[in-house]
């Protein structure tokens, strides 16, 4: 039976493709030839990637009467391109390389790209990836200079511990966080001379004191004059690095102050937290029109498993893919921290991973949570209710249940019978 195709098959009358490098973008532009209906005419230009010449780039694609530029996501080359081109009311579309595929058996120049991504292009047969506006850019921007140096702070903590086990210093053995009040007056004393273990024990404060005897024995090593000089300078990178993230915590408190009241109702979903829910609102930006239901969101995200199926089989170990990193950080930290609470996320948390293992538990609950953030966002009135961690057991059927503990019993080598009652 034949059905109607919904696909809208429209080719774009005037269109751009760009092929970008650092030093120059090779624009095509295809536009209809008036002198013979039906026909393309086709232009293959280079132009430098300075901002002169981009300008004057704008301008040929403007008498030329291109609507739509489409440009593959090629490193950050192209930024200053899809932002110039963007604020002169173009319509920009950023595609993925990984859809663009040149076809075998040809030649490969930026030319020859560049074409082929015009006729790609004007046919419909591309999707744009998701670019957020320029006061969400801004925000993105600012959340993931701080998640790197997040990144750099932490690595610099292993070194330091790296350096104290050198050292024959078994600090981290007795302490759970060595840069802790106690921890950071020892390894300073340590850099100031001090050598003598008992000494050092009795710099430790609070629930530490009752370690002074293990950590006397932890303190007796072989560190030299070597490791002060070495621990000196990853302290003093250590304090540079907390210092610059509590700025940028401060900063983006400031960018997100217009849209405080979407930041407060993500707050609300269990251990996601001001800063992660900024973050949040900085890669998937405030407008979900951009993706129709959840799922898209989901799907975008990389937290649903990828389809893969060919001659009637499913193929593939069901894997999500490399999607957003700094958005699946921050998932997936709220995924571990909520399967420590005792709310509907930790339940589901617990009973996916005792059955299927933490990683795949991460993945569901993150799904979850971006579930949630949709609803919050797509509805400006939504907030968060938390169900609770018996909602499944309140919503189960309850022969189903029983049939489910007869199977265990079974499973188990138990025979199970079932007497009326009287």
């Amino acid at each position: 039976m034949l059905e109607e195709d919904p696909e809208n098959e429209e080719i774009i009358a005037r269109v751009a493709a760009c092929d970008i490098g650092k030093a120059e973008v090779v624009c095509c532009a295809r536009i209809p030839n008036e002198d013979r209906p039906g026909r393309r005419l086709q232009e293959v230009t280079t132009w430098s990637t300075m901002t002169r010449s981009l300008l004057g780039m704008a301008d040929h694609l403007r008498c030329a009467g291109v609507t739509r530029v489409v440009m593959e996501a090629t490193s950050d080359y192209w930024k200053p391109v899809f932002y110039l081109l963007e604020a002169h009311g173009f319509e920009t579309w950023l595609v993925n390389a990984r859809d663009v595929k040149h076809l075998p058996g040809r030649p490969k120049t930026d030319k020859l790209d560049a074409v082929w991504l015009a006729k790609v292009a004007e046919r419909q047969m591309l999707r744009p990836s998701f670019v957020p506006p320029p006061e969400i850019r801004r925000l993105r921007d600012v959340a993931r200079y701080r998640c790197d140096l997040v990144e750099v702070r932490t690595a610099e903590k292993q070194r330091v511990e790296k350096l104290l086990e050198d050292a024959q210093i078994k600090l981290s053995v007795v302490a759970s966080d060595i840069f802790g009040v106690s921890g950071r007056d020892m390894m300073a004393h340590l850099i100031a001379g001090q050598r003598d273990p008992k000494m050092l024990a009795q710099l430790a404060r609070g629930r530490m004191r009752t370690k002074i005897v293990t950590l006397e024995e932890a303190f007796t090593g072989y560190f030299t004059d070597h490791h002060a000089l070495l621990l000196a300078k990853m302290l003093t990178r250590i304090d540079a690095l907390s210092t610059d993230i509590t700025e940028l915590e401060a900063t983006l408190e400031e960018m997100v102050a217009p849209f405080a009241e979407t930041i407060t109702r993500l707050d609300e979903i269990p251990d996601v937290g001001p800063v992660g829910a900024a973050v949040i609102v900085s890669e998937v930006g405030l407008d979900m029109s951009r993706f129709p239901t959840a799922g898209h969101l989901a799907s975008w995200a990389k937290f649903t498993p990828q389809t893969k199926q060919s001659a009637g089989k499913t193929t593939g170990r069901g894997s999500t893919g490399h999607g957003n990193r700094y958005l699946a950080k921050v998932l997936g930290e709220a995924a571990v921290c909520a399967g420590r609470t005792n709310t509907f996320l930790g339940e589901r948390y617990r009973r996916i991973a005792r059955r299927r293992g933490k990683k795949k538990a991460i993945v569901a609950v993150g799904r979850s949570i971006l579930v949630i953030i949709w609803h919050l966002l797509a509805d400006p009135e939504a907030r968060y209710t938390e169900l609770g961690p018996d909602f499944h057991d309140r919503r189960a059927d309850p022969e189903r249940k029983k049939r489910a503990h007869i199977q265990q019993l079974e499973a188990l080598g138990y025979t199970v019978t079932i007497t009326p009652a009287a």
